[in-house]
């Protein structure tokens, strides 16, 4: 019963990797730019919902849309600003990049609400939910739902609307997705943007799980070993990785402790990848010249 417990809460927290795994997959889909500041971008989510509800006193549901929308102006200035016009430089720059931008949102978030942990109110039910005589946190539990249904609709989106198609398309071939009459620049974008409202979303449900703190883009990490699991190019796939990995941290945690808890989902990774460098559900890609 026990083991049982811990996978189900297991499930729960890795489920919560999914919405920043499926930014990072969304954005090098589009554009083939990894997104090293994918943890930045969801602590700064995290934090513009504390302070439009904390220390400008807005009800829940104006600060999340504020904070989403933060979080997409935050990723398109990302894309506009620095990384189009550095559109056909080797793939070190856009890395070093996100690395930058990401290290400048950490240090300005410090300076503006500091070092320290804040609390976001409770606007997640904490009761706990109750499966036979198997207890669920209600905080995790609801977390765990909320992130499912956004999951849910952004497949449906990415699969079955017109913009879905035309990221799809870029993705494939830029060259011939542009001679198709697709504004290749725009889909980048588009694909920032979206990855915004993933990232956002992810830190405000991770936050007010555990709280915030500038060092909550670690959490970026774990989201790693999640996307390179499933492999780069796989939406469907970092679903099961996440939860995977969620579920393989948490038993571990329990029966070995933290140490091995830490390192456990990147032992994994390096086996998998050992075996199949594209990951568990990653495209191989052959490149002709």
């Amino acid at each position: 019963m026990q083991i049982l417990e811990y996978s189900l809460i297991g499930i729960a927290s890795g489920g919560l990797y999914v919405l920043a795994a499926l930014g990072f997959v969304i954005i090098y889909k589009a554009s083939n730019v990894f997104n090293f500041a994918m943890g930045e971008m969801m602590m700064f989510g995290a934090y513009l919902f504390f302070a439009m509800t904390v220390q400008l006193h807005f009800g829940w549901p104006v600060a999340v849309i504020a904070a989403l929308a933060g979080s997409v102006a935050l990723a398109v200035a990302i894309d506009r600003v620095l990384l189009q016009r550095l559109i056909g430089q080797p793939v070190i720059v856009l890395v070093m990049v996100t690395l930058g931008v990401g290290s400048m949102i950490k240090g300005a978030s410090g300076m503006i609400w500091g070092p320290d942990i804040v609390q976001m109110p409770d606007f997640l039910p904490r009761k706990p939910i109750f499966i036979g005589d198997i207890l669920i946190p209600g905080k995790l539990a609801w977390g765990f739902l909320a992130v499912g249904v956004i999951a849910t609709a952004f497949m449906l989106y990415y699969r079955f609307s017109r913009t879905g198609v035309a990221i799809r398309a870029t993705s494939s071939d830029q060259i011939t997705a542009e001679g198709m009459g697709i504004n290749v620049r725009w889909i980048f974008s588009l694909a920032w943007a979206i990855a915004g409202v993933l990232a956002g979303a992810s830190g405000i449900v991770i936050g007010a799980l555990n709280g915030i703190t500038p060092q909550l883009g670690a959490v970026a990490l774990n989201v790693l070993a999640v996307v390179m699991l499933a492999g780069m190019t796989s939406v469907g796939g970092v679903v099961i990785a996440g939860i995977f990995i969620g579920w393989v941290e948490t038993l571990v945690g329990a029966y070995l402790g933290a140490a091995w808890q830490n390192f456990m989902p990147y032992l994994i990774v390096l086996l998998v990848m050992t075996v199949k460098p594209t990951g568990l559900f990653g495209e191989r890609q052959i490149e002709r010249i």
